[in-house]
């Protein structure tokens, strides 16, 4: 079996930055199965199916750094099965193994790599390692497997061939195509959950169901989500009585994106549904979008900042009269998103400030910032602040009544503010020895469940 520690060989490291910085492919417009031989061709490339559960599973910066492969969402698919997991180490780190398996006519392949994060580390840091590790498998199995010319030495391309650097489109990027695919780029996601708690004075019951279409390709996205929730909740009360709300919410949405130009993209963005909380038996909206990205989208898992516009009509239609004398209304509304990103070694930050105002009359508006913060001030010490705060005057949908006890103890109905505010801060310090990097299962959460 392969091992990679946490510094791989110098000539490793050298054949996975080259292959990173100029890979020499391009996606030819036919298939390769996993089932058939591969063609030895510069044309192909390996397709790999990422199975992770737990820590570091960042599929999106994974295919954004290592985008000289074929990604596939299946493992029927793939050529290569890469199953990640981790455990912690004995200096407050952690480990991560990834098991290369072969597929198809590379049954036979198998090997594994081990990455061992330090406690110190930011998650940025531990991405970039996991990315590494992951990367130089699979050049290995490239290389081993007979997929030429997908990891080369930077500057040299095959003798009578043109560098595939000239393609035009993206490296990494398939299009419906290049491959044979029955569902053209459709992926479908159903979940459902239930939950039931009783007790001898209170009973709760919960049920959700949710449906999700998507389909992304480099031009175009599209979602689409369709969800319900039904939640029952019974209570004795002191006078003898019994409180009961049964109550269920529904909701559908779409979302349909069109990439104009390398930093804009214009879109739609429509909601229909039934919330009771916010005391609406029907709503819906349909606004019109555009973005502007400041960085280009690549680089959107290390940094983004993006202004983010939409205006359109809002319908509502309400359970009990609302506080200012309605039944039903019809607005027109608009909104503007500043949002700043970004993961680097030292920690990450992310900041968002969203404003929005009814057209019929601006007073009625609502101004949101929120932000969060993890910087590592020094080796083994890092604080973590997040604060958020809302100044509200919108809530136009507001029930005209008075709010039972019950209905505001359990936060049932939406209640009146002018603002929200929240705060929260910590840190976390961590010394001692790095090298204890032995891993020890045994009695993994101290056995028995006893409270102490």
């Amino acid at each position: 079996m392969q091992r990679i520690n946490r510094w791989p060989s110098f000539l490793s490291l050298t054949v996975l930055i080259a292959g990173l910085a100029i890979p020499s492919l391009a996606i030819s417009p036919g298939s390769v199965s996993a089932q058939d031989v591969v063609p030895r061709s510069p044309t192909t490339v390996p397709r790999v199916f990422f199975d992770c559960r737990g820590r570091e599973c960042d599929n999106t910066y994974y295919r954004t750094e290592i985008n000289w492969v074929a990604w596939v969402r299946d493992r029927r698919d793939a050529n290569v099965h890469v199953i990640m997991t981790s455990q912690n180490t004995g200096a407050g780190g952690r480990e991560y193994q990834l098991d290369f398996l072969g597929r198809g006519v590379y049954q036979d392949y198998e090997t594994r790599s081990l990455y061992q994060s330090l406690p110190t580390d930011t998650q940025r840091e531990r991405l970039d390692g996991v990315a590494l590790t992951l990367g130089l498998g699979l050049a290995t199995f490239a290389t081993e497997s007979g997929y030429r010319n997908v990891v080369q030495l930077a500057g040299l391309a095959p003798v009578g061939e043109v560098n595939a650097n000239l393609d035009t489109r993206p490296a990494g990027i398939l299009s419906p195509g290049d491959v044979e695919d029955p569902w053209k780029l459709w992926v479908f996601r159903v979940r459902a959950s239930g939950q039931l708690n009783t007790e001898s004075k209170q009973e709760s019951r919960e049920l959700r169901t949710s449906l999700n279409a998507s389909r992304v390709t480099p031009t175009w996205k599209q979602s689409y989500n369709a969800n319900y929730r039904n939640n029952r909740q019974e209570f004795d009360l002191n006078d003898g009585s019994r409180f009961v709300d049964n109550r269920y919410d529904w909701g559908f949405f779409a979302r349909v994106v069109y990439s104009v130009a390398e930093h804009w993209s214009i879109g739609v963005r429509s909601n229909v549904g039934r919330n009771t909380r916010n005391n609406q038996s029907l709503w819906g909206q349909f606004n019109p979008a555009i973005e502007y990205s400041f960085f280009p989208y690549q680089e959107a898992t290390r940094r983004s900042m993006t202004a983010f516009y939409e205006i359109g009509p809002v319908y509502r239609r309400y359970f009990e009269e609302t506080l200012l004398g309605k039944e039903e209304e019809l607005r027109a509304e608009q909104a503007l998103t500043l949002q700043f990103s970004q993961r680097q070694p030292w920690g990450n930050a992310s900041i968002r400030l969203t404003g929005s105002a009814y057209l019929h009359d601006l007073k009625q508006n609502n101004v949101s910032l929120r932000g969060n913060l993890s910087f590592r001030i020094m080796r083994g010490l890092d604080l973590n602040v997040g604060a958020s705060y809302s100044r509200i005057r919108d809530q136009v949908f507001l029930a005209g009544g008075d709010l039972t006890d019950a209905e505001r103890l359990l936060e049932l109905q939406t209640q009146q503010t002018d603002s929200r505010a929240s705060l929260n801060f910590g840190f976390s310090y961590q010394f001692g020895s790095i090298f204890n990097n032995v891993v020890n299962n045994r009695f993994p959460r101290g056995g028995g469940g006893g409270n102490f």
